[in-house]
C-alpha cells in the first residue's frame, strides 16, 4: 500500500519511484509510468512451484497466505498455474495479520481435517514464524506433509539462518531467485560486512538478503540515469493552487528534470550483484529460480528452475536439453519432514472421516459382478460380487492403508434408490467419496467425475448359437469367405436385386412408390429385447427369434465371458468389437487417488490375482473350447463359388435380355410411332416414360379392377384359360376389325368385362357380341 501510495505521488510530480521490495503484481508500470519495478514480481515464481509440484505427482495444494494486499496478489496467478499441470486448489487459507496465536492454529487444526497435505506459504516473516511454530506444536510438521515457501519467506528466513526459525521449518521447501556468485559480489559483501561492523560493533548479524543486493543495484541505475541525463539542477516546476490549500500534497510541484531521468532508467543496463540489470516495460525480467531445502541450520540447494527448461540440477543447457523438465529426477533428493526422503503423496485420509464411503449399485440380474443381499433379521447388508474383490485386491496393492466403508445405493426397501448415472452422479455432490461395481466408462460422466483405469478387458461384442456340425454343408455360406467372394457376393446381390426390380416394377405395387417405400432398411425396435442374466440370455436363444426369443446378443466382453462360462458348448463369440471404455472405478473429479489406483489396479491385473478372482466367480474356462475350433478355419475363396455365380449371373442375365425383348415387341408400335426426327437420348428418355408406367394388362392389376368395379372376386383356380374362349368383338360401323390396332397398349380399345355372367364393352352403350363355343368349355 506504501509503494502504491509514492508511486501515485511521483506519477503526479513526474518523479520517478524505482521500488526493490514492493513484489505484488498489482504494482504494475501499465498504470503508472514512472514507477519502476527493481525486484522480482511475485507472478513470476508461481510457474516453479507449479513445476515443483507436477514433479513430485501432487494433485492438490492448498494455499497459506496472509490476509492484505501483499497475500492477495500473488494467489490468482498462483491457481493458474496449478491448474495448469492438473493440480486443484481445494481450500484457501487465509490468516489476517493480526491473527493470535489461537486463531493461527484454529486454522491449522482446519487444515488437518482435509485430505490435502501440500501447503504453499506466503506471508511476511513475522506471521511466517509463528505459522510454522504452531504448525510443529500441533504435529504438522511431520512425516506425510509437505511445506513451500515462496521467495519472500525463502529470503527472509534463510539469508540469515536462525536455529530458532530453523528448528521449525526442518523439510521446508523453497523458492529464491538464482544470485549467481562472482568475485564482485564476495568483494562487495566483505567490504559491507566490515562497514556493518564498525558502525555496528554490538550487531552479529551483518549478512545481506536480496533485498539489500537489489537496493545496492537499484541506487547504482539510479546514479548511472542522473548521469546519462546530465542532470545538475533538480527543479520543481510549482503548482497553482489556491491560497488556502486542503493538503500539503496539494502544494507539490512538477519535476523538470523527471521525464529525463526516467527515460534515461529505462534504457540503463549493467551487469549488478543480482546478475544482468535492465528494465522492460518498467521491471526486471524474472531470472532463474533456485530451489532449496532446510535442513539442520541452513539451506540445501536441490535444483533449479528456469523459465526455458524448467527443472533442472545444474544450470547447464547442453545437459538439459534432452531430460524431462516435469520428472522429480531433475532435483536431488529432498529431506521432507520427518527426515524421511520418501515423497509425500500429497495427501491423507482426513481425521474427521475415518473410512471412505463407497458407493455400490443394487442390481437384478447378473449378481456375479456385484451382489446386495440385506438381510431383515439382523438388519445387515452383505456386498459381494467380481467388482468388490478387485477393489479389495487394489486397495491392498497400495502401499498404505486405505479404509473403506460400502454403502448400497438402494432405498429403505432396498429397491434401487436410482440408474447408474444416479449412482455415479451422487460422488459429484460429495455424498459418496466413491463407487464401486459394473460401471462402464463413458464420456459423458467423465465430465464431472474422474475414473481409474478399467480392470476388465473394454469392448462390445456379439454371440451367437454355435451352428451343429452335421449341417455343415447346408450353411457353408455363412462361412468366413475371402474378400474377393465378400465383393463378389455384393455385386451379384445388388445385380440379383436389380433384376428383379426390373422384372416386377410394372406389374407389382411392392416396387412401385417412393425409393424409401420400395427400399427393406433397419428393423423395428419390438426386434430388441433385455436380458439381466446370464439363464435368461440363454432362455431367450433357446426360444429362437421366431417365438420371441433372440437370434443374437450384444454386450460387453466381461458378460459375454460370463455366458460364455455357463453355456461355452452352446455358443460362441463373433469377432466384432466396439471399443469401450471398459469397467472402472470412481472418484471426485481431480482426486488424489486415481492414480495411486490406477498403479494398483495395473499390479493387480498383470498378476495371478486377477485370475483366481476371475476363476472364484465366473468359473474355470478349460472345459470350454476355444471359439475358434467351432467353425472351420479355412476361408472360402471365390474359386469355390464362380460355378454359382456363372449360373446365377446367366439365369439373371437371360432373365433380364427375355423381358428387355418381350417389352419392345410389345410396345413397338408405340416406340415406332415417337418422332422419327428426336435425337438418341429423347428417344431412350421416351423408352423409360413407357417403361415406368404400370402394366395394366398385367393378370394382377386386371384382376383387382375386376374386383374393385363389380365386386365379385373370381377365384383364379376356377377361372378357364383365355384360349378356351372364341370371342368376336362388333366394332363400330366407321372401324373395321382389320384396321383395329390390337396391341396390348392401344390408346382406345375396347374393354370387356363380366356383367352378370355377360361379357359387356364399357366403351359401347350395347353389348358386344359374344359368341362362346361351350365344346371347348
Amino acid at each position: 500500500m506504501q509503494a502504491r501510495f509514492v508511486s501515485d505521488l511521483g506519477e503526479k510530480a513526474k518523479v520517478p519511484i524505482i521500488s526493490f521490495s514492493a513484489t505484488s503484481p498489482s504494482l504494475t508500470s501499465v498504470r503508472n509510468s514512472y514507477f519502476l519495478r527493481a525486484t522480482q514480481n511475485d507472478s513470476a515464481q508461481v510457474n516453479a512451484i507449479s513445476a515443483i509440484v507436477q514433479a513430485f505427482g501432487w494433485r492438490e495444494a492448498v494455499p497459506v497466505y496472509i490476509d492484505n494486499e501483499y497475500g492477495e496478489g500473488i494467489i490468482r496467478y498462483l491457481i493458474d498455474a496449478l491448474q495448469e499441470v492438473d493440480a486443484r486448489v481445494p481450500y484457501r487459507s487465509v490468516i489476517s495479520p493480526l491473527a493470535t496465536d489461537d486463531q493461527i492454529a484454529e486454522e491449522l487444526y482446519k487444515l488437518m481435517t482435509m485430505q490435502t497435505r501440500v501447503f504453499i506459504v506466503h506471508m511476511y516473516r513475522s506471521l511466517g514464524t509463528r505459522l510454522f511454530t504452531k504448525a510443529k506444536e500441533i504435529g504438522m510438521m511431520s512425516e506425510g506433509y509437505v511445506w513451500i515457501m515462496t521467495h519472500g519467506l525463502s529470503a527472509e528466513f534463510l539469508s540469515s539462518p536462525n536455529h530458532l526459525v530453523t528448528d521449525t521449518i526442518q523439510g521446508v521447501l523453497g523458492i529464491k531467485p538464482y544470485v549467481p556468485r562472482t568475485k564482485e559480489l564476495e568483494y562487495f559483501r566483505a567490504r559491507w560486512k566490515r562497514r556493518f561492523l564498525q558502525d555496528n560493533p554490538d550487531k552479529i548479524d551483518a549478512e545481506l538478503n536480496i533485498y539489500g543486493l537489489l537496493a545496492y543495484d537499484a541506487t547504482t541505475a539510479l546514479a548511472s540515469a542522473v548521469d546519462k541525463a546530465g542532470t545538475t539542477n533538480f527543479v520543481f516546476q510549482k503548482a497553482n493552487v489556491s491560497s488556502n490549500p486542503s493538503t500539503d500534497l496539494a502544494t507539490l510541484g512538477i519535476s523538470l528534470n523527471g521525464p529525463k531521468i526516467i527515460q534515461a532508467l529505462s534504457t540503463t543496463s549493467f551487469k549488478g550483484l543480482t546478475g544482468d540489470y535492465l528494465f522492460v516495460d518498467g521491471q526486471l525480467q524474472s531470472p532463474p529460480f533456485r530451489i532449496v531445502n532446510v535442513n539442520g541450520n541452513g539451506e540445501r540447494g536441490i535444483g533449479f528452475w528456469t523459465p526455458a527448461e524448467g527443472l533442472v540440477k545444474k544450470l547447464n543447457p547442453r545437459i538439459n536439453k534432452s531430460m524431462n523438465s516435469t520428472s522429480k529426477s531433475r532435483v536431488s533428493t529432498v529431506i521432507f519432514p520427518g527426515d524421511t526422503t520418501v515423497v509425500p503423496k500429497g495427501w491423507e485420509i482426513p481425521t474427521n472421516e475415518k473410512k471412505l464411503r463407497i458407493g455400490v449399485p443394487v442390481k437384478y440380474g447378473f449378481s456375479e459382478f456385484v451382489s446386495v443381499i440385506k438381510h431383515p433379521g439382523s438388519n445387515t447388508t452383505n456386498i459381494t460380487g467380481f467388482c468388490i474383490d478387485v477393489f479389495d485386491a487394489v486397495v491392498k496393492a497400495l502401499p498404505y492403508a486405505l479404509p473403506c466403508e460400502f454403502i448400497a445405493f438402494a432405498k429403505p426397501d432396498g429397491k434401487p434408490a436410482g440408474t447408474y448415472n444416479d449412482l455415479v452422479y451422487q460422488v459429484y455432490l460429495k455424498n459418496y467419496d466413491a463407487v464401486v461395481g459394473d460401471i462402464t466408462i463413458v464420456f459423458n460422466r467423465s465430465l464431472y467425475i474422474d475414473y481409474t483405469l478399467p480392470f476388465t478387458e473394454s469392448g462390445v461384442s456379439m454371440i451367437v448359437p454355435i451352428a451343429d456340425r452335421n449341417t455343415k454343408n447346408a450353411w457353408v455360406f455363412m462361412k468366413p469367405l475371402t474378400w474377393d467372394l465378400w465383393v463378389s457376393s455384393f455385386l451379384f446381390f445388388i445385380f440379383i436385386g436389380f433384376v428383379v426390380w426390373v422384372l416386377e416394377h410394372r406389374i407389382n405395387e411392392d416396387f412401385r412408390g417412393s425409393p424409401s417405400h420400395q427400399a427393406d432398411l433397419g428393423f423395428k425396435e419390438s426386434k430388441l429385447m433385455a436380458y439381466s442374466s446370464a439363464e435368461e440370455c440363454h432362455h431367450l436363444f433357446s426360444k429362437g427369434s421366431g417365438n420371441g426369443g433372440i437370434a443374437a446378443a450384444f454386450d460387453e466382453l466381461p458378460f459375454i465371458k460370463l455366458i460364455l462360462s455357463r453355456y461355452c458348448s452352446k455358443y460362441t463369440m463373433i469377432d466384432l468389437k466396439f471399443k469401450t471404455g471398459g469397467l472402472g472405478f470412481v472418484f471426485p473429479k481431480g482426486s488424489p487417488l486415481v492414480p495411486h489406483m490406477s498403479r494398483a489396479i495395473l499390479n493387480v491385473t498383470e498378476g495371478d490375482k486377477m485370475e483366481k478372482i476371475e476363476k472364484a466367480w465366473f468359473g474355470e474356462k478349460s472345459g470350454c473350447p476355444e471359439s475358434s475350433t467351432s467353425i472351420s478355419s479355412n476361408s472360402l475363396s471365390l474359386k469355390s463359388f464362380w460355378g454359382l455365380f456363372l449360373i446365377a449371373g446367366l439365369a439373371a442375365s437371360l432373365a433380364l435380355i427375355i423381358f428387355l425383348v418381350m417389352f419392345v415387341y410389345r410396345e413397338r408400335n408405340v416406340l415406332r410411332s415417337y418422332d422419327s426426327t428426336a435425337s438418341i437420348w429423347s428417344r431412350i428418355e421416351n423408352f423409360f416414360r413407357i417403361f415406368i408406367q404400370r402394366d395394366s394388362t398385367s393378370s394382377t392389376f386386371r384382376k383387382s379392377e375386376l374386383n374393385d368395379r363389380n365386386g365379385i372376386s373370381l377365384p383364379t383356380m376356377c377361372a378357364p384359360s383365355p384360349s378356351a374362349y372364341s370371342v368376336h368383338t362388333e366394332y363400330p360401323a366407321d372401324q373395321s376389325s382389320e384396321s383395329y390396332d390390337s396391341s396390348p397398349n392401344r390408346q382406345a380399345s375396347p374393354e370387356v368385362v363380366v356383367d352378370n355372367g355377360q361379357l359387356t364393352n364399357r366403351n359401347q352403350e350395347r353389348p358386344a357380341a359374344l359368341e362362346i363355343d361351350h365344346e371347348n368349355l
